[in-house]
């Protein structure tokens, strides 16, 4: 955890690097020294818009003023960058370790995940074969029951037709007068 006057610097340090023009002011003063005025005058603002940028960089202590008679002449002081190097450094450590930590965790919970799916197939598997089993008993058990309804409608029908043709030609040999039907 960091305490507040080394917050507060990285805060300021980081605010800013925020701005395009402050980085840009801040690499061209990488390479030396410069005046005020040089500084100036890559950008299309004011001088005085230039003025407010560089005030904002040496708030983050990131830029020292010295006076050369009329002159101001700005120099770059890494410092507060290689305080905010090292605190990204060290968020990185932290945030990696914990990511490492869950991604092992993910992982173990996928592998988990896909042995459990494994044992739900085989056991699915099973019950289909099993299931499958049954049916084929269940559809022989009706292709017999059919064939049995069958034929047993097959011997009524049967039946019913000899009987019907045995009361005919019992009418018959009464009709002709023949007597009684054997």
């Amino acid at each position: 955890m960091m305490h507040g006057a080394v917050a507060t610097d990285l805060d300021q340090t980081l605010v800013a690097l925020a701005d395009p023009t402050r980085r840009a002011i801040v690499q061209r003063l990488s390479r030396g020294e410069a005046r005020v005025t040089d500084l100036a005058e890559p950008f299309a603002m004011s001088l005085n818009s230039v003025s407010k940028h560089i005030r904002m960089l040496e708030r983050a202590r990131l830029v020292r003023r010295r006076r050369v008679g009329r002159e101001h002449v700005l120099s770059f002081d890494p410092r507060p960058l290689d305080e905010a190097a090292a605190w990204i450094t060290a968020q990185q450590a932290a945030w990696g370790g914990r990511l490492r930590a869950m991604d092992e965790m993910l992982r173990a919970e996928d592998a988990r995940a896909a042995e459990s799916q494994a044992v739900r197939e085989a056991g699915e598997a099973r019950r289909t074969r099993e299931t499958g089993e049954t049916r084929e008993t269940g559809e022989a058990r009706r292709t017999r029951e059919t064939r049995e309804t069958r034929e047993t409608r097959e011997t009524r029908e049967t039946g019913k037709t000899r009987s019907v043709q045995t009361r005919k030609r019992a009418a018959g040999a009464v009709r002709t007068g023949k007597g009684r039907a054997r």
